[in-house]
């Protein structure tokens, strides 16, 4: 009995229902307290079996025989399917070719198999669907953000075609405009040919006033008529108007201007069921580790350190924009400079070698392939910080709000946020809220480590954003310092590392946040960001040095 139990959890005799129970009988599943016992088993003693009430159900309770009803079955016939008693076998010895089974033995094995199929429902299937159901909610957590790129395309694509209807109407109106002028043109010009030739006539009229009334005999006889000539009208200029001709509206027509949606499908991926097997080639700890080779990056404060292989690392520091390139015998490959010229926050690589970086100025992260740099994401009202490339290609980036009161990381998928882990399930923040390095990293089983140095606290959750445990270091402690983790990493066998600064040491987890060892013997100095290349060897910065240090610490 739980000693944690209160007194409404205390289990109570099922005759009395005042004493507390101390026995069972296995036969009635009947709980009883001592005094009660003698009642229970005074109408049969025989078929009671009473046992002390933590090994209750222990006795096997077996079928009675139907030709012997006072006897217990005990065999099976396998090849007559049916139960027997002794009684059977010894009054009517059954068929002797015929297979006899114990049913002791087997319940005994169908309860191995039982308690085997607990344990896989509990251990390896349900943990399956719990996966399942938490991708579920994720994408269900995420359905209006992906819809609301549709929105977003076509609000863009209704604006260009806004845009366009409205270049090709001020189009019309220029032609209607210089149809127009045109017009004008050429009725102002047949006016000013009638205006001349009515200025012709006027004077014809004065002058023939004149001679009208003149005795001169001369200017008379030469006279001749122009009437003639004004009897000529001129021609009449007819000038069309242009007409509009709207194109009809056609719906369908429209809605291929627009584009298409394509209808929503549905598909069903079978899921083929693996079950987790137990890592057999766990590597040991070497008892000490030791340092293969130093790195000396050129980097005052060298703070930030990355490998995608075993074959080249990126570094960068806190007093310049340079990220450098070395392979791991310390020679420089490549420099490339942020796109601002300011520091980097900090720095990974995806799996296809594209080099990412944050900018807390710019409230930015950009990606760097083929020496060509393009910014994937741009924050309002948060600064990025520290950066994680998951196994399936997600971005994790850890940020604090502009007034440095909250934390949150958040997983992106290229621009596109997925997944947001700010606060635990009592609506608390899992993170400290400031401006400090938080570095993070992604472990085997997916769960998400954060060095949160303000909280003096590893905090870990699942993939779901469900925290797991928190780390504030071992259960008694040798070093100086208070514990502040700054760099984070994990390795193939789900270990956690974290680099403790003040103490110039390395602190070992496993994978359920449990503190394995140091890594204290390497002459370390002021260690910062970790990681561990496939061959799991682990790089550590050395702040003020400007080095980075390889370690190898497993057998």
């Amino acid at each position: 009995m739980d000693p944690h139990y209160d007194a409404q959890d205390v289990a109570r005799c099922d005759l009395c229902e005042v004493a507390i129970v101390q026995s069972y009988c296995d036969f009635c599943h009947v709980n009883l307290c001592k005094p009660c016992i003698g009642e229970h088993i005074s109408d049969d003693y025989s078929k009671h079996t009473i046992v002390p009430f933590q090994q209750r159900r222990s006795t096997l309770i077996y079928p009675k025989c139907e030709k012997h009803p006072n006897e217990n079955c005990k065999y099976q016939c396998k090849d007559c399917n049916i139960f027997l008693c002794t009684d059977c076998l010894a009054s009517k010895p059954h068929n002797k070719e015929h297979k006899l089974s114990k049913l002791d033995e087997m319940f005994s094995k169908k309860k191995d198999q039982i308690h085997k199929d607990k344990q896989e429902i509990k251990e390896q299937i349900l943990p399956v669907y719990e996966d399942i159901a938490s991708e579920l909610k994720n994408q269900i957590s995420h359905i209006d953000v992906d819809y609301q790129k549709f929105t977003t395309q076509l609000s863009k694509h209704r604006e260009e075609l806004h845009r366009e209807i409205d270049n090709a109407i001020n189009q019309r109106e220029k032609e209607i405009d210089e149809n127009k002028l045109k017009h004008l043109s050429i009725l102002t010009k047949h006016l000013e040919e009638i205006k001349q030739l009515q200025s012709l006539m006027q004077e014809s009229l004065h002058n023939l006033n004149e001679m009208e009334e003149s005795n001169e005999v001369t200017p008379t006889i030469r006279y001749s008529s122009k009437n003639q000539e004004f009897n000529k009208l001129p021609p009449k200029v007819i000038v069309s108007m242009p007409k509009f001709i709207p194109k009809p509206i056609e719906k369908e027509e429209l809605c291929r201007l627009i584009g298409k949606l394509t209808p929503l499908s549905t598909t069903l991926e079978e899921r083929v069921f693996t079950a987790k097997k137990p890592n057999t080639s766990v590597r040991e700890l070497l008892d000490e580790p030791e340092v293969l080779n130093t790195i000396k990056t050129g980097h005052e404060k060298l703070l930030n350190v990355t490998c995608l292989n075993e074959e080249e690392i990126w570094t960068s520091g806190q007093t310049t924009a340079d990220i450098k390139c070395f392979n791991t015998q310390g020679v420089l490959q490549k420099t490339t400079k942020t796109k601002s010229g300011n520091v980097p926050n900090d720095i990974a690589v995806y799996s296809d070698g594209a080099l990412v970086y944050s900018d807390w100025r710019t409230r930015t992260v950009y990606k760097v392939k083929n020496d060509q740099t393009e910014e994937i994401i741009k924050l309002q009202g948060w600064i990025p910080t520290q950066l994680c490339v998951t196994s399936s290609g997600d971005l994790l980036v850890t940020m604090y709000s502009d007034d440095k009161t909250q934390s949150k990381v958040v997983r992106y998928s290229g621009s596109t946020v997925k997944q947001t882990i700010q606060f635990d399930d009592d609506g608390q923040p899992l993170y400290s809220g400031n401006d400090y390095y938080k570095y993070i990293t992604e472990n085997r089983n997916l769960d998400i480590c954060v060095a949160d140095i303000k909280a003096g606290a590893v905090v870990v959750v699942n993939q779901a954003g469900k925290l797991r445990f928190r780390y504030t270091g071992p259960p008694s402690s040798t070093k100086k310092e208070p514990f502040h983790p700054i760099g984070i990493t994990t390795d193939s066998q789900s270990r956690i590392f974290t680099s403790d600064c003040n103490n110039h040491c390395i602190h070992v987890l496993d994978v359920d946040g449990q503190f394995l060892r140091y890594i204290d013997n390497c002459d370390l100095e002021l260690p910062t960001s970790l990681c561990v290349d496939n061959d799991d060897s682990l790089f550590v910065c050395e702040f003020i040095k400007g080095n980075v240090r390889k370690i190898r610490y497993l057998k």
